[in-house]
């Protein structure tokens, strides 16, 4: 009887376990994978800095120069790829059509959206997908947008989840979402809203809203 009763209690104690842990450990695994994917983010965006600020110091006037000549915005796009390669690692390959994007709630990225690239490109490594696209005649005089894709062609592909943007100005680098309040940076990191801002939101300390 003893033995018998020993079995039983084993047994309902492994099932409670199990319970436990089958109850946590999707929470655990998703919020290991954004923490992955913000660290990856927050390095990338260093390297930005880093890239911009190098090339300004450097090669400021051939920039400037060749910007001037270029007539179109994919002149302007080409120069500019040709320019940051080097600091990212670019292939040559361009990303095929097939890869898209969505926002955090699901949403499809319409062509008329600003957030809408044409051209991505592989790290050499492809680890990464980098995004490029030229925005002339901004209000905020923004040059360019860059997206990161730092899960590369793996899911999601969403905007706040692994993939992250930031503005490139003549005479800086901010993260998407940067012109927003705190908090409206904070309604926007959500799984109901498009996620864009999560890209400021995360370099400034702010954390994942489920």
């Amino acid at each position: 009887m003893k033995m018998g009763k020993w079995h039983i209690e084993y047994s309902v104690t492994l099932l409670i376990i199990l319970a436990v842990v089958l109850l946590f450990t999707p929470t655990s695994i998703k919020s290991t994978f954004q923490a992955n994917m913000i660290a990856k983010w927050k390095d990338c965006f260093k390297k930005l800095e880093y890239a911009h600020d190098a090339i300004i110091k450097q090669e400021k006037s051939e920039i400037l120069t060749s910007f001037k000549r270029a007539q179109t915005p994919d002149e302007r796009e080409e120069i500019f790829v040709r320019i940051i390669k080097p600091y990212f690692r670019l292939s040559e390959k361009k990303v095929k059509k097939h890869y898209k994007v969505r926002y955090m709630n699901g949403n499809k990225i319409g062509e008329n959206d600003e957030l809408y690239v044409d051209d991505y490109y592989f790290t050499n490594n492809r680890k990464m997908i980098v995004g490029i696209k030229d925005i002339p005649g901004k209000k905020d005089n923004a040059m360019f947008i860059m997206t990161f894709d730092v899960n590369g062609y793996m899911p999601p592909n969403k905007w706040g989840k692994d993939v992250f943007g930031a503005k490139i100005y003549a005479d800086k680098v901010e993260a998407i979402g940067r012109e927003l309040t705190i908090d409206k940076q904070n309604e926007d990191c959500s799984i109901e809203a498009s996620g864009v801002s999560c890209s400021n939101y995360y370099i400034i300390g702010g954390g994942f809203n489920d």
